[in-house]
């Protein structure tokens, strides 16, 4: 179909503000519209709101129902030209989607009009379901393509029912300014619903360099470093806009231009990020932390990490013995808030060092240098909501403190860091990935190690250095300090309500078990699970064929293998399987007392079908009874210290996702791609197998 630009336009603007011929565009609002004196430059803002074909498994775990897109459309009638811009707001900061579509005038044909559509998409991360939204978006894009011709022949088909077969091209009027300034003709009067507050300054537009919006050269490099023309400009109107937009407290130039930096001096991008920090640090009143925070002092006494010198660059030190923390202690102690709160009291101190650093080095040091000691880090460190409770602190301090860490040095990675680098990478910043350093085993202590960073006076002892740190040793919290559940949600902590974890119950005779089919080899089996009552053994079973439906035991009475408020009880074992036979053992047996608390993990070497076992541990005395078997068990029932009870919960990380996130680490040492294949290998001996407690 040949159809003119004007036509064109005019049919389009008709998809507005909602078409019926998308069902997934559910409303649309103008946010600004200006038109240019002569008339011959229309451009309008629209916010988007779009109902995407998504799993509802994927909605839930994202959290929304909707995802909203900003669209900006520019019509120039005098180079007859129309620019089609959209991203999306949603989920920027995990996924960016740019699209834009070009519309002009034939060169040799002036009926005709030419078409160009590009798109792309950068997934960094999308909670683990990265190659399912990237399927879903390519096939939604390739639908919407074809589905664009449909509805522009749709609306101009309407336009002829309604006697508009033709549209004039644009002449300009005598009287018409030969200025192409623009001005405002609308603007939404709701930017507390839409985060924004006033239109987008193009990020690409550089001022007259007149004495009003320049920094002073000396300033410049005594405070903030190198900075281009742009960068400069950049800086100057986005302090300009809050000065007018905010009442009160405008932040220094130096945390300005971290969030600019943060987003390679987007203004938009960096104008969002920043207005919602300003907005989360007013609510919490975190400009007040370092005078109102008194830790506690079992963090005082248990929380491995502190402030130590300075790095070569002058950078300040703050060193985290993460291996000799008692996370599971502390989240049980202290509670998430407690140790949020802690966690952003060392990013306020961490500020304030940097700017009496760039007086005492006379240089600009905007970020600090941290150093990870991950010696003693095992599976204890895997709990589940320390673990969730380090997410939130990461998601936190990503959003609130961009380009404050310079470099993360990551000293003696033992083998079970993949596990949680799987678990935490997809919370982290490429950006901030690639400040890592990684050392496995001594690799640090030889060239390219420790000493290019810290000189080697201010190495601390417990590292092979002379000097001495204060960093407390740690070690584990004494039960005596736990807080109830009680406790802990009153401080608005649902740590202990999670339904994540499932509880069983285990009798003489009548074991809980569970299956986890594995379909690829090399996916890593991560448990975690804790003895509320009485003694456990634990066994991981694999078996090439499925075991039967869960069978209901007479002696038990249950047989449902959804979680109940007293507990539950599956049997998957067939009584006529033979092991070595049917099944074979995986694991080594693990005897667990009451109160304990085990995570593990094993990297499978075949498909097919692994079964937890939760047994009913038997005291060695119990042997030479002359109870017949099932007397034993009907006695055992009766009595209620036979009757034992978990929680538990299980995940399987697939081979491509447990590799995927390993190799996306970016390393300039060969100790760590050494680490990286012992843990990932098909061919890994069952003493990969990690457990603790």
């Amino acid at each position: 179909m040949h159809l003119t630009l004007s036509q064109f336009n005019q049919a389009y603007e008709r998809r507005f503000p909602t078409c019926h011929l998308i069902p997934m565009f559910v409303d649309s609002e103008v946010l600004e519209e200006t038109e240019s004196e002569d008339g011959s430059i229309h451009q309008v803002q629209r916010r988007c709101k779009l109902d995407v074909d998504a799993p509802r498994l994927l909605k839930r775990i994202a959290g929304v129902d909707y995802v909203y897109f900003s669209q900006e459309n520019t019509l120039n009638k005098r180079e007859r030209t129309l620019h089609i811009e959209s991203h999306n707001e949603t989920f920027s900061n995990r996924v960016i989607i740019h699209e834009l579509c070009s519309y002009s005038a034939h060169p040799e044909n002036e009926d005709w009009t030419c078409f160009e559509q590009s798109a792309s998409l950068d997934i960094k991360s999308f909670f683990g379901f990265e190659s399912t939204v990237e399927k879903m978006a390519m096939k939604q894009y390739a639908s919407s393509i074809k589905k664009g011709k449909e509805i522009i022949e749709f609306y101009l088909n309407q336009l002829e029912e309604e006697g508009i077969s033709h549209v004039p091209r644009w002449t300009p009027s005598l009287d018409a300014p030969s200025s192409s300034s623009v001005t405002t003709k609308h603007v939404c009067a709701t930017p507390k619903l839409l985060h924004l507050e006033l239109p987008v300054t193009p990020a690409v537009s550089i001022p007259v360099s007149t004495d009003a919006n320049k920094l002073d050269a000396d300033y410049i490099k005594r405070y903030l470093g190198d900075l281009t023309p742009l960068q400069e400009s950049c800086l100057i109107r986005l302090r300009q806009w809050l000065q007018e937009s905010h009442k009160g407290k405008i932040p220094k130039d130096e945390h300005i231009l971290r969030f600019l930096r943060a987003r390679d001096f987007n203004m938009e991008k960096a104008r969002e990020i920043l207005c919602q920090s300003l907005t989360w640090r007013k609510q919490h009143q975190v400009d007040y932390l370092l005078e109102t925070w008194t830790s506690p002092q079992v963090l005082n006494d248990y929380y491995t990490g502190g402030w130590h010198h300075h790095d070569k660059e002058g950078r300040p030190l703050y060193i985290l013995r993460l291996g000799q923390m008692d996370t599971k202690g502390l989240v049980r102690a202290l509670g998430e808030e407690s140790l949020l709160r802690h966690v952003l009291s060392i990013n306020e101190e961490g500020l304030r060092r940097c700017e009496e650093n760039t007086k005492v080095f006379g240089r600009p040091i905007s970020c600090w240098t941290c150093l990870v000691d991950l010696e003693g880090l095992n599976m204890r460190h895997l709990w589940r909501p320390g673990v969730k409770a380090l997410l939130r602190i990461i998601e936190v301090v990503e959003a609130n403190y961009p380009e404050t860490l310079g470099r993360l040095l990551i000293l003696r990675a033992p083998r079970v860091f993949p596990v949680l680098w799987t678990l935490v990478s997809p919370f982290i910043d490429e950006n901030t990935r690639k400040k890592f350093l990684i050392y496995a085993g001594n690799d640090y202590q030889g060239p390219g190690g420790l000493l290019d960073y810290i000189d080697k006076e201010v190495i601390p002892d417990f590292l092979g250095g002379e000097c001495m740190c204060e960093v407390p040793e740690g070690g584990l919290v004494p039960k005596s300090l736990y807080r109830t559940a009680e406790e802990l949600e009153n401080e608005d902590i649902s740590l202990w309500t999670e339904t994540i974890y499932q509880s069983a119950s285990v009798f003489k005779g009548a074991p809980h078990e569970v299956v986890i089919e594995i379909i690829d080899a090399s996916s890593v089996i991560t448990w975690d699970f804790d003895v509320c009552k009485g003694d456990v053994v634990f066994h991981l079973y694999h078996s090439k064929r499925a075991p039967q439906t869960p069978r209901k035991d007479p002696l038990v009475g249950q047989h449902s293998s959804s979680t109940t408020p007293g507990g539950n009880n599956v049997q998957l074992i067939d009584k006529s399987w033979t092991i070595g036979l049917d099944y074979s053992m995986v694991e080594s047996p693990l005897t667990c007392k009451e109160g304990e608390s085990v995570q593990g993990s094993h990297v499978t070497r075949w498909p097919g079908f692994y079964i937890l076992q939760w047994k009913f541990h038997t005291m060695p005395g119990s042997a030479s009874t002359n109870l017949p078997r099932v007397d034993d068990v009907l006695a055992s029932l009766q009595v209620s210290s036979h009757k034992c009870k978990v929680m538990y919960y299980t995940e399987v990380i697939g081979s491509e996702d447990f590799r995927g996130s390993m190799t996306s680490l970016e390393s300039s040492h060969s100790g760590f791609s050494q680490l990286s294949h012992a843990t990932s290998s098909s061919n890994h001996s069952q003493s990969s197998s990690m457990i603790s407690r």
